[in-house]
């Protein structure tokens, strides 16, 4: 199933400390989340209880692309963009080259809480593709060329796509076809 995943909300269905989990928008036994999405991100959740796909949706030999729609602090300069899609070296060593295009702010849903507004600072869109999955990776490689994420919702996971699912809506997905979209 695909899960649009509010923010501040966990991929994980438990939480000893009372934050919210999946539990809150779905009650079906036996599916897990087919990789992770970090609490302050949003989008879509891929959720399976069919283990041969969740492995082939979250190993990394497999490179599925995910794509997420990323609102920076400031405008992104061609050379700050070319860094992105060569790959930049972070802490743990050097990413892949990501598809990166600056794109008009996307019609999304309001956040809550809303992203912070500098009127003395922009804010830019951009729509970037990786094909790997470290932790809070594209946070860290905005960062690492100077444009601070200030809000991320990933937006397809290889064929599947969020559509047009609002926070804590979900949907069944035909797990079965290759190039399913939702």
């Amino acid at each position: 199933m695909a899960l649009n995943k509010p923010f501040d909300v966990l991929t994980q269905f438990t939480d000893g400390q009372g934050r919210r989990t999946l539990k809150d928008f779905v009650d079906v036994p036996g599916i897990y989340p087919a990789g992770r999405l970090d609490r302050d991100s949003e989008g879509l959740l891929l959720l399976t209880n069919d283990g041969h796909l969740q492995a082939r949706i979250t190993d990394p030999k497999h490179k599925l692309a995910k794509t997420y729609w990323v609102q920076v602090d400031g405008v992104p300069t061609e050379i700050q963009l070319q860094a992105l899609r060569h790959g930049v070296t972070l802490k743990d060593g050097p990413t892949l080259p990501a598809d990166v295009e600056q794109i008009a702010e996307p019609e999304l849903w309001p956040r809550d809480p809303p992203v912070r507004y500098r009127a003395n600072i922009p804010t830019s869109w951009l729509s970037v593709t990786i094909r790997e999955g470290r932790n809070r990776q594209v946070r860290r490689m905005t960062a690492a060329v100077g444009l601070p994420t200030l809000r991320l919702v990933r937006v397809r996971i290889g064929d599947w796509t969020l559509g047009d699912l609002q926070p804590g809506q979900w949907r069944e997905l035909n797990a079965a076809a290759n190039n399913c979209q939702a």
